[in-house]
């Protein structure tokens, strides 16, 4: 049911991402604690000079949170679960953000390289997700 959910979200992500694009912003992603897809109004581009800064939530043992970030954009991580949760790199290096429950946040800066970056709580084996790095 997961996974459901998951591709789910993928297809309204890419599907605001084509929107989006067709509007002519050149970054992409949302903000916000809500359980709804991205809106368009929050996936503008930070103004020059600026660095771009997203959040992903988590929420329900799952992961809410931006379909792609600038490189090394600022991410925040907001915790609505009451447990602790991590969102850590697959590769162990690219980022690794604790955070506590309970409204809990912390913050760590997007990889410089372009490419897709699975990541996944070190605490609990069934969250995942991805930051694509644009």
């Amino acid at each position: 049911m997961r996974n459901n959910a998951k591709a789910l979200m993928a297809v309204v992500g890419a599907a605001a991402l084509i929107g989006v694009n067709g509007c002519g912003a050149s970054g992409t992603g949302y903000q916000g604690a809500s359980s709804s897809p991205p809106s368009a109004a929050s996936s503008t581009a930070p103004p020059s000079g600026t660095s771009q800064s997203l959040t992903i939530t988590i929420k329900d043992f799952g992961y809410q949170g931006p379909v792609s970030v600038s490189p090394g954009g600022k991410i925040t991580v907001r915790n609505e679960d009451a447990q602790a949760h991590t969102v850590t790199s697959d590769d162990g290096k690219a980022f690794d953000a604790a955070v506590d429950g309970g409204g809990g946040t912390a913050q760590f800066t997007a990889p410089t390289t372009p490419g897709s970056y699975p990541y996944h709580c070190a605490y609990h084996s069934n969250m995942h997700g991805t930051l694509v790095v644009k």
